[in-house]
């Protein structure tokens, strides 16, 4: 074997990959299983797929859950962005230290924390909770993600093909448009896709936050589970298992396509 493939690496990446990707799988079998035990196979099936169709809470609770995930991680995408260029481009300016720690902070903070402090506020201000106050709380919560990674494609950015722009007389709000998004757009797309993961996901600042009618789908499968694991929450899981793969597929694509885009630009302005 090559150089740094040994055998107790090789057995090391096996092991961590079955370990997260088995129990996954063993969720979307099971999701056709014909038994209502989830434990027995019985044969395959899709009746409790279409016995979704029939559960309104669940449904409800998915509708509300990608809602709040595509708005805060489109929000959080806008926001963090523009915190990323802040910090990037403006150097040192009064605040710096103050902004960049708030920025970092959710990062390390704890979600019971975060999800207590959004809690104290929405009270404080006599905020009624429910959609919006989920929705503003995973803005918070995901925009410094968006900003770290944002900032790490900034940070190698070439700013000569910038000053090129505005030397010959592009408008800056133009050159942004024209020149910095097409370039960073891999990484604002990887920050959305982020946002989005991490808001679809979340289950502990969504329970502090939320309120009559904004039931998210974590929220309702941890409710349910603690009665039991049915065979309609293996379903539910199973078909945001494939929403969120598409997405990332797409979102790779995309991405891909952008890159290809921009080193085929970067070599015609070379030619020339």
């Amino acid at each position: 074997m090559k150089k740094g493939l040994s055998w107790f690496n090789v057995t090391s990446i096996v092991l961590g990959f079955a370990f997260l990707y088995i129990p996954i799988l063993l969720l979307v079998i099971y999701s056709f299983n014909a038994s209502r035990l989830v434990t027995v196979w019985a044969g395959f099936s899709t009746q409790w797929y279409w016995a979704l169709l029939e559960n309104e809470q669940l449904i409800d609770a998915a509708w509300v859950t990608l809602r709040i995930a595509f708005f805060s991680s489109l929000v959080a995408t806008v926001l963090g962005t523009m915190a990323a260029l802040a910090m990037t481009r403006y150097g040192r300016f009064p605040g710096r230290t103050l902004f960049s720690g708030m920025i970092y902070a959710p990062l390390v903070m704890p979600e019971v924390i975060t999800g207590l402090s959004m809690l104290l506020l929405f009270v404080a201000v006599n905020f009624d909770r429910g959609f919006w106050t989920v929705l503003l709380a995973h803005i918070t919560f995901t925009m410094c993600f968006v900003a770290v990674v944002v900032q790490s494609r900034l940070v190698t950015f070439d700013r000569a093909l910038e000053e090129a722009a505005l030397d010959l007389g592009c408008p800056p709000f133009k050159t942004f448009f024209k020149i910095t998004l097409p370039l960073i757009l891999p990484a604002v797309v990887s920050g959305f896709m982020l946002a989005f993961t991490l808001s679809l996901d979340d289950l502990v600042i969504a329970s502090f936050t939320t309120g009559p009618g904004a039931t998210t789908l974590p929220m309702r499968i941890y409710s349910q589970v603690r009665l039991g694991v049915t065979p309609e929450i293996n379903a539910v899981c199973t078909i945001l298992i494939a929403m969120v793969t598409v997405v990332v597929i797409i979102a790779s694509v995309m991405t891909k396509r952008a890159e290809n885009m921009r080193q085929a630009e970067e070599r015609a302005a070379m030619m020339q």
